[in-house]
């Protein structure tokens, strides 16, 4: 039974982008009203290592009525690619599945990209609900319907949108995600804070050890916090063409990061030294004031997240920037700040300025 629930909503240009995220304890009871009385057979998409929460989930909808079947997938970024997705649309088509029914991941981020993206392609479009366990997924991935899979070109460049029916975000998934998990995970908090927030980078500063404990209440607060943040960001742009960019703060070198490192590094990781870099690049152009640059290295180094990158990597680094989403044509495209909860875009035609940035933070 569902304890203390908030409910933050997500609305977008037509009735049916609309959905809510739901974030409290004991949740699951709510899946089948999600879903509706249209739908008659669900695939419950999860990662290896959540197995047997995903048999959890199949017999809960089973009890409901539902006719549910289950897809295992690779776990973390190794389930994010198209032989995977494949895999998903066999299992439809296996089990008769038609534009009525619906899918429902349970997971982190790599899952909810996953099956959202398994979803919008399934007849052109079946109804996907998220179940994210990781901070990463409840506080991103999980809200804002972008979907997709990785190539050996980069990140998420083929995918959709395609807005969820809903996002329960159950509290006690963090009790088992190991601490390394929501650590990691803050990164994202992080740029929610320097980006429209800043009462997340106080709360932090105040107390960095409550945010390592997956119970807190600051814990949850922030997770409030951080999914508030976004669901106004895509409420007025669903389609990342305005508002909705400004959440790639950090993102631009934590992409090229993830590449370089065939994935290997977690993405929050990534982010975090792509928040560093990003602050050093606002500054260099005289957008950001010295302090708070300084500021984004000392709240991340408190939560124990890396702010440096290797040295010799650079080269590799620029060519996975320049296959970035933002670029237009040639020019390199950065969410910058110009202050916190300030942030604007910085079209980059010269190279050595990035050069000279991420000189500040190789190691």
């Amino acid at each position: 039974m569902a304890i203390d629930a908030t409910v933050i909503p997500v609305t977008g240009s037509s009735p049916e982008h609309n959905y809510d995220v739901v974030v409290g304890r004991g949740l699951l009871n709510r899946l089948p009203a999600l879903l509706g009385e249209r739908v008659r057979r669900v695939l419950v998409i999860h990662p290896r290592a959540l197995r047997a929460t995903g048999d959890t989930v199949r017999a809960e909808l089973a009890d409901a009525g539902f006719t549910a079947v289950t897809a295992e997938i690779p776990d973390a970024e190794e389930g994010k690619h198209i032989q995977v997705a494949a895999f998903c649309w066999q299992v439809l088509g296996q089990n008769d599945f038609t534009r009525s029914d619906a899918v429902v991941t349970v997971g982190g981020g790599a899952v909810s990209d996953l099956g959202g993206f398994v979803a919008a392609t399934w007849l052109r479009g079946v109804k996907v609900v998220h179940l994210p366990t990781s901070l990463l997924g409840m506080v991103d991935a999980a809200v804002g319907g972008k979907t997709g899979i990785n190539t050996s070109e980069g990140k998420n460049l083929v995918g959709a949108f395609h807005p969820p029916a809903g996002v329960l975000v159950d509290l006690d998934a963090l009790a088992t995600l190991p601490k390394n998990e929501l650590v990691t995970g803050m990164a994202e908090v992080v740029k929610c804070g320097f980006i429209a927030d800043p009462q997340i980078l106080t709360r932090i500063e105040n107390d960095p050890e409550a945010v390592s404990e997956a119970g807190s209440a600051v814990v949850r607060e922030l997770i409030e916090r951080s999914i508030a943040v976004k669901a106004a960001a895509v409420s007025e742009d669903l389609r990342d063409t305005g508002r909705r960019e400004f959440l790639n703060y950090g993102h631009t070198l934590g992409h090229a990061i993830e590449l370089a490192e065939r994935y290997s590094w977690r993405h929050g990781a990534a982010v975090s030294v792509g928040l560093v870099f990003a602050a050093e690049l606002s500054r260099m152009v005289g957008r950001l004031s010295d302090a708070e640059a300084d500021r984004h290295r000392s709240i991340l180094e408190s939560l124990g997240l890396p702010v440096t990158y290797r040295r010799d990597r650079w080269a590799a680094l620029l060519d996975g920037m320049r296959r970035d989403k933002k670029s237009r044509g040639d020019l390199l495209r950065f969410v910058v700040l110009d202050g916190v909860a300030r942030p604007g875009i910085l079209e980059v035609p010269d190279t050595s300025l990035l050069f000279a940035a991420y000189q500040e933070i190789a190691s």
